[in-house]
């Protein structure tokens, strides 16, 4: 396989905190010889684990972006046994747009793992993550929120393949954040999703969702910070006395979402953290453009509580409207 074009500016095998970028060539007309800046930062302090702290994977979710920002101002190699890697803005160019993809070449990156060393942007930083950091990397944060479109009660995602001989750890590592739900959901090695990535390189992972609708909770963000460092006590790489969690994680074995059966616009009748049942309604599609049509109600199929609604009112047809936790 072709060899990756990214140059990275810190030495990922040095001791100390280091800050550089990740440095993508980009020949475009307005800069003939740039690259693209991705940020990356290492604090590392002898032995103990790698943890990959990933956030900017889809450049519309900033929560995580806000934590690990902090967390690299805040921490110092005296705090680390081991060794953090950091990548804030990993779809730099969707970040920077903030974009749920990214603007040069419209690639989800969490879709696009393994990557291509010779593909596009997008596929490139995917290979570099998957194939250059996280053959050492024994842990993964991927720090997701609702973006634009989402707003989430804060959630911890738990990827399940097979027989996960990490099962157990996923579940104290989740009680540990203190979010108000987690949710185990299955997901195959092949496909294009980090956590896939993760059961390739035999990376235990760990995801988020953290609010959303395009802006910044505050205290969601600040009860998620507080949770990651918890986990990171757990897993030996941070020496740090932190607060118990105050908060008792429901884990939820399943899931469901409930999508647009055509446009219209999206009227909610239940809010995330609502107990809801099969035949309760869940929504209200409108049609202002044809007056005196009636709305459609959809109603929900499971059991279980909301943890997502869709924000954006104008929907079409195979759009989320609800992600709901189920038992």
């Amino acid at each position: 396989m072709a060899s990756n074009p990214i140059f990275c500016e810190v030495d990922l095998t040095a001791a100390g905190k280091q800050t550089g970028f990740l440095r993508l060539p980009h020949s475009v007309h307005r800069s003939a010889y740039g690259f693209l800046p991705y940020p990356i930062a290492t604090i590392a302090n002898g032995d103990g684990p790698t943890v990959l702290l990933m956030s900017g994977n889809h450049g519309d979710e900033y929560e995580g972006q806000v934590i690990l920002s902090t967390l690299i101002r805040e921490l110092e190699p005296s705090d680390i046994r081991g060794r953090l890697i950091f990548l804030p803005m990993a779809n730099f160019p969707a970040a920077m747009a903030g974009m749920r993809t990214s603007p040069i070449d419209a690639g989800n990156l969490n879709r696009s793992f393994p990557g291509d060393p010779k593909g596009n942007p997008t596929q490139v930083i995917a290979h570099y993550i998957e194939s250059i950091l996280m053959p050492d990397v024994d842990y993964l944060f991927d720090l997701h929120s609702g973006g634009s479109s989402l707003l989430y009660v804060p959630t911890v995602m738990l990827p399940r393949h097979g027989d996960d001989p990490a099962a157990d750890l996923k579940e104290q590592v989740a009680r540990d954040f203190g979010l108000p739900f987690a949710t185990v959901y299955g997901r195959d090695d092949e496909a294009g999703y980090s956590s896939a990535a993760g059961f390739r390189k035999n990376v235990v992972t760990f995801a988020t969702e953290l609010g959303g609708a395009g802006m910044v909770n505050r205290a969601y963000a600040q009860m998620a910070k507080t949770g990651l460092e918890r986990a990171l006590v757990r897993l030996g790489v941070l020496d740090r006395a932190v607060e118990p969690p105050q908060t008792e994680t429901r884990i939820f074995l399943n899931d469901s979402l409930v999508y647009a059966p055509e446009a219209g616009l999206f009227e909610p009748l239940a809010e995330p953290g609502d107990a809801v049942k099969p035949g309760d309604p869940a929504a209200l599609l409108h049609y202002p453009e044809s007056p005196g049509r009636d709305p459609i109600q959809i109603d929900f199929d499971v059991q279980g509580i909301v943890i997502a609604k869709r924000v954006p009112a104008r929907s079409e047809r195979g759009d989320c409207l609800f992600h709901i936790g189920c038992d």
